[in-house]
């Protein structure tokens, strides 16, 4: 389980292809931290460190993983954002995060508002999914709260030190990101469809 809080961003170093898997190799501030078999977060996708060699590790995306967030569009020298596991005690300071992307979702459109930025972002509601007003939302592994909530559409205001110290400060208008709905509010939907 993680929280959604960004512990340090991370680079991609390597990226090796071995059938329909692909080994992603990551230089971070806290690799000396890490142990084979733990999960990481890695843009919000929950990853098993599978190798550690000095200052960089390497975790593996199978072909589910690809087909449902964006770790497949990344190259190397790309930026990420890492959270590492939560351990059990630790504050919640943002909301339950599984690690497990439910889709993706466009950005359409960035407002510089003053002192905050807001992005919104467009997602297929074929899927189902929903937010909320003031619910909580993944975006790249980053716990946020949901402004304008519409059927197909959200956007998310970002204080400085967000938009600082996380891949927000690289993303354009037409860039794709990992979204991870409420997982309470997930469970609650599904109950009310049966």
């Amino acid at each position: 389980m993680f929280t959604g809080i960004i512990e340090t961003l991370g680079t991609i170093i390597n990226i090796e292809k071995e059938q329909d898997n692909v080994h992603l190799t990551l230089k971070s501030d806290f690799t000396n931290e890490l142990k084979i078999d733990q999960s990481v977060a890695h843009n919000g996708v929950c990853l098993t460190v599978v190798d550690i060699k000095n200052d960089e590790y390497t975790v593996t995306a199978i072909k589910e993983t690809l087909d449902k967030t964006n770790i497949g569009n990344l190259s190397i020298s790309n930026i990420v954002n890492l959270e590492r596991g939560m351990k059990l005690g630790d504050r919640l300071d943002g909301h339950i995060v599984q690690g497990h992307v439910d889709q993706t979702a466009k950005c359409t459109h960035i407002l510089e508002q003053n002192g905050s930025t807001v992005f919104t972002f467009n997602y297929d509601t074929s899927l189902q999914n929903i937010t909320i007003e003031k619910g909580s939302i993944t975006v790249n592994g980053v716990s946020l709260t949901v402004v304008n909530s519409k059927v197909d559409e959200f956007s998310v205001a970002i204080i400085p030190y967000t938009l600082e110290n996380t891949t927000f400060k690289s993303i354009k208008v037409g860039d794709t990101v990992n979204l991870e709905f409420d997982v309470i509010g997930k469970y609650v939907s599904r109950i009310t469809k049966l």
